[in-house]
């Protein structure tokens, strides 16, 4: 979903014509060549040489920033190696900023933007989701176009808890493409603001077409917990358990079946699976809080 394009061919066109007089191997011009082949190491390494000759030069500080990021995101499992990467960007493309005066492209906003974002998740917090959110606008304003610009938005909203801006940022991202986590998002947010009936539509729309078993069971989670606060109990018991047909240590569906008993009065039942949801996540909150009110 996420990428970054290549540099225009207007971009390195522009270069061209004095590049056999200037060109050396560690050259602002060998990282315009080499970005265009995809070397993404190549361009850090080269990037780097630059600035230890001249910290302010504002083409080897782009490009050390964009395939720092690149880098991240190829070591993105290495959750250690890939905050060091995201770091370097960050850093790197503020300074490119900060020192264009103005003129710094769209598309140096838009990683930027991206950068915070991944930075964010790795955190699992929402430290920079606002900063994130400032440089993807930025990019935005610039004339920077990217498809995935609107659901980047809507998830950074989403973590700062801005619930109407998240659900506007994800129905613009919606009309430009269909994905099954847009959909659970944007189900996600409609049930927090107790707009039931339209999380209902979405999550029924994952599970008529997904094919991500993640992605549905979290949608038949939902699913189950809107079901209880309806009064539908038969409908919920079916979403818990075709959970659980496919994967028995989804610890919230176990919490889910409890509130069900619970309403309908079995509370040893309630309490037994509970208990089976602690097992499989010991400090889950819910859990805990009922087996402690209900004897």
């Amino acid at each position: 979903m996420l990428s970054i394009a290549l540099l225009s061919t207007a971009t390195v066109l522009s270069v061209q014509f004095i590049r056999h007089t200037f060109y050396s191997e560690n050259s602002v011009y060998a990282l315009y060549d080499y970005w265009k082949k995809n070397d993404i190491e190549r361009v850090y390494e080269i990037s780097g040489k630059i600035l230890q000759k001249n910290v302010f030069q504002k083409t080897a500080l782009t490009f050390r920033g964009y395939s720092a990021f690149k880098l991240a995101m190829a070591n993105i499992a290495t959750i250690n190696e890939a905050q060091v990467y995201i770091d370097e960007a960050i850093n790197k493309l503020r300074i490119a900023i900060q020192i264009s005066d103005g003129k710094a492209q769209g598309q140096s906003y838009y990683v930027l933007g991206l950068a915070y974002f991944y930075r964010n998740k790795l955190a699992s917090s929402h430290y920079y989701a606002d900063l994130a959110i400032k440089y993807l606008l930025e990019a935005r304003e610039r004339n920077y176009r990217s498809d995935d610009i609107s659901e980047l938005l809507g998830l950074c909203y989403a973590g700062l808890g801005e619930t109407q801006n998240c659900i506007q940022a994800l129905s613009e991202a919606l009309l430009v493409h269909e994905s099954d986590s847009l959909l659970y998002n944007l189900a996600k947010e409609y049930y927090s603001i107790s707009e039931r009936s339209v999380a209902k539509q979405y999550l029924e729309r994952v599970l008529m077409t997904s094919s991500d078993d993640e992605v549905k069971i979290n949608s038949r989670n939902l699913l189950g917990k809107i079901y209880i606060e309806e009064g539908n109990y038969d409908a919920a018991q079916k979403e818990f358990e075709a959970i659980l047909e496919k994967n028995v240590n989804f610890a919230d569906a176990h919490y889910g079946l409890g509130i069900l008993y619970e309403k309908k009065g079995d509370n040893a039942k309630a309490r037994a699976e509970w208990r089976k949801c602690l097992k499989l996540q010991v400090k889950h909150p819910g859990a805990l809080q009922k087996l402690s009110e209900i004897k």
